[in-house]
């Protein structure tokens, strides 16, 4: 069995690896994000869930010269979805992407901003990790996406997209607003911000390092 890496860079920013192949989810640009630094990350490929700065700086991402030489390990589904509850009027459209190496499913929910159609929560069954934003405001508030990830049940639930006392949108929810709602679920604190699978395969909530802290 492959071993597959997802390294958290902070907001929604994830380097994704397997068999020597890396992709980069949702870099931020230089000073959008307050409290981290700036990304320069070498990968095979860059993707993003959409054109705001926090999600779409693809320019701090190099792309490894021999990548167009190599055979990407994951099948990638895309959902094309909303960035707000008024089907984009008020920030846009939103990009999920689902990546599937035969073994495992990585949904990367962007910046999800209201309920999936009926047909796209069909997809995003059977998940095993699930990468989502849950500071709200800009994105589906904590108490929605609590209740869509209760109805998707992934495997595991890696939050992002949150503040802290030093880092993120101060009108983003910390961390905390979220986990309440989750009442005995299980949390999974990894003192890391690489999350390695199969060896921390669980189940549940899984919290990663704040990059950096």
């Amino acid at each position: 069995m492959a071993e597959l890496k997802l390294t958290w860079h902070g907001h929604s920013c994830f380097t994704l690896e397997e068999n020597g192949y890396a992709i980069v989810l949702d870099p931020y640009a230089d000073g959008y994000v307050p409290g981290f630094g700036s990304l320069r990350l070498t990968a095979d490929a860059v993707l993003c869930s959409h054109g705001h700065d926090d999600h779409n700086a693809a320019q701090c991402v190099r792309i490894n010269p021999d990548a167009s030489g190599k055979a990407c390990p994951f099948r990638v589904t895309e959902i094309h979805s909303w960035h707000d509850d008024a089907q984009g009027a008020k920030r846009g459209n939103n990009i999920i992407r689902i990546f599937d190496d035969g073994q495992y499913r990585i949904a990367h929910m962007g910046d999800i901003g209201c309920l999936p159609a009926q047909d796209q929560k069909d997809l995003l069954k059977g998940i095993d990790v699930m990468l989502m934003p849950v500071g709200g405001f800009f994105t589906m508030e904590p108490a929605d996406v609590h209740a869509l990830v209760q109805e998707l049940a992934p495997r595991m639930l890696v939050p992002m997209h949150y503040s802290g006392k030093d880092f993120g949108y101060e009108v983003i929810a910390p961390l905390d607003k979220y986990l309440t709602l989750c009442g005995n679920e299980t949390v999974t604190r990894l003192d890391t911000s690489t999350l390695t699978l199969p060896a921390d395969e669980t189940e549940g909530i899984v919290v990663l390092r704040v990059p950096g802290r």
